[in-house]
């Protein structure tokens, strides 16, 4: 039976044993980590947010989706009151060259209810490469909070329309209102009932042939009227391309093309002829004593009647003066009272004396 020592020091080397091992596995498991293991130089970045939305300190730091370093502290900096919380994350150097003064984080989640990382964004970035300990720019993303926060002013309107949504419901549902009495009204139904019946009865009448438009459906007369005015058409139209009849001769004879063009180079030989002073017409329109004579005629008979617009002369006093007027109105009186008085006594105007010498 082993003694006391012995059991002692079987536990210590199995206690050193275990112990070298652990320390080994996590040497390999840091070399063979995507941050670059653990003897990859290392830079500090820091960045800062109004709020850390459930960011833990150890969560990956991603570049394009590949880890590339960790979260290794979260505080808050009261001296910064819009942007209080402070992330410093440790990157693996390696990745330097893709990281930019520039570049821009965020914080994102994996899936709907995954953890919380960083992620950094430099396909807009142009600047120089990050140094070491520089402050990243962020871009911020609205989390589900904020999301339930804006929606809750859209639920309310939701609901309010929905109430009013019911109320006209309810209110159709009673029959009232237009479109309430075109749903649960009989009256409706009864007139387009009573309109449909009265249609069938249109159309039944239309198929036995009955009424004008009953005839022009079931008879073939209007089509055999048709059919003679057409063969008549027709008829006309050939007798008009042979040159028949006026309207015939009119498309067809040249005799009146031609009496139209002689008709038209005579008028054009007058028009000639006027133009050249010859003829009545011709002296004229060209002749300047003619036009003379006729303006110094146009002048006196203008002259006289300012002449008799004024009164003046004996016609501008027949037009002008009352008197004549009154007097021949007074002799007009005079002239019908004596034809009377000749018709009541015509003794006492018409007795001849004859002396006898």
């Amino acid at each position: 039976m082993p003694s006391q020592k012995q059991v002692r020091w079987s536990q210590l080397k199995v206690g050193i044993t275990v112990l070298v091992a652990s320390v080994t596995l996590g040497v390999l498991i840091l070399m063979m980590s995507g941050t670059g293991g653990l003897f990859t130089p290392k830079i500090v970045l820091k960045a800062y947010f109004d709020n850390a939305s459930g960011l833990r300190a150890g969560a990956p730091v991603r570049f394009q989706g590949v880890d590339i370093g960790n979260v290794i502290r979260i505080r808050v900096v009261p001296e910064k009151p819009l942007t209080p919380v402070e992330v410093s994350m440790k990157v693996s150097s390696k990745y330097r060259a893709a990281l930019h003064t520039d570049s821009v984080t965020s914080l994102e989640t994996a899936g709907v209810l995954g953890e919380t990382y960083l992620e950094i964004d430099s396909s807009q970035a142009r600047g120089p490469l990050i140094q070491d300990g520089a402050v990243m720019a962020i871009r911020e993303h609205p989390d589900f909070q904020d999301v339930v926060r804006s929606s809750q002013g859209t639920l309310q309107n939701m609901d309010a329309l929905l109430k009013r949504l019911d109320r006209i419901v309810a209110f159709v549902e009673s029959g009232q209102g237009s479109i309430g009495k075109l749903i649960y009204d009989p009256t409706l139904y009864n007139r387009l009932n009573s309109t449909l019946n009265e249609f069938q009865s249109v159309v039944t009448q239309i198929s036995q042939g009955k009424g004008s438009i009953g005839k022009l459906i079931q008879t073939d007369e209007l089509y055999q009227k048709a059919n003679v005015s057409v063969d008549k058409l027709n008829t006309i139209i050939d007798e008009i391309q042979q040159g028949k009849g006026s309207v015939g001769k009119f498309l067809k004879d040249p005799a009146l093309y031609d009496n139209a063009n002689q008709t038209v180079a005579n008028f054009k030989k007058i028009t000639d002829d006027v133009n050249s002073g010859k003829g009545a017409l011709g002296k004229l329109t060209s002749d300047q004593a003619f036009a003379a004579k006729l303006q110094s005629t146009m002048d006196k008979l203008s002259a006289i009647t300012d002449d008799l617009q004024a009164g003046q002369g004996t016609a501008g006093m027949l037009l002008k003066n009352p008197s004549l007027y009154q007097n021949t109105d007074q002799m007009l009186l005079e002239t019908r009272a004596l034809v009377k008085a000749i018709r009541e006594n015509p003794k006492r105007y018409l007795t001849f004396k004859v002396k006898v010498f």
